[in-house]
């Protein structure tokens, strides 16, 4: 079985299209069309807080647990010197803290997407924005970031429960 690269794995957004008012511009390229993937994807980590409980003279601890949170994504790609990442960012930036896009993570392979690899986060709230960062003396390509905050992940595959 091949290994995945982390070049494979690139994120799509769009727009969150139920339940929140339709301030979020599309993001050209949301849906995939090659060339406008967010290529750098992080974050998205589960964890739960727990506390452990020891009972008059227990050796060993009862453990509590919290529900699990997501931490949050932050995605990126290059910066393009055409006008469509500049009105991108013009647009963006006056909604960070309130517009909402469903996230899709998935990994890429000769045939374009590994089917199954998939996760979706939606309706996350975009909560920052990384502008390109400029150096005169550096020919290395300038980047943009969106981090996202996660309130939970597309688990629609079925289980098998008997």
């Amino acid at each position: 079985m091949a290994k995945a690269t982390q070049r494979q794995i690139v994120a799509s957004l769009i727009p969150t299209s139920t339940g929140v008012a339709s301030v979020a511009p599309q993001i050209n390229g949301g849906g995939g069309e090659a060339g406008t993937y967010f290529t750098t994807v992080s974050g998205g980590e589960i964890s739960a807080a727990v506390e452990k409980i020891y009972d008059g003279g227990n050796i060993h601890p009862e453990v509590l647990c919290a529900p699990s949170e997501i931490g949050d994504i932050t995605v990126s790609r290059y910066a393009t010197d055409d006008t469509v990442d500049h009105n991108l960012l013009q647009d963006i930036r006056q909604l960070v803290g309130r517009a909402y896009y469903d996230i899709t993570v998935f990994t890429l392979n000769c045939d374009l997407a590994v089917p199954g690899s998939e996760r979706v986060y939606p309706k996350a709230l975009l909560v920052g924005l990384t502008e390109p960062d400029g150096d005169a003396s550096s020919g290395a390509p300038a980047t943009y970031s969106l981090t996202f905050s996660i309130s939970s992940v597309d688990d629609s595959k079925e289980t098998e429960n008997t």
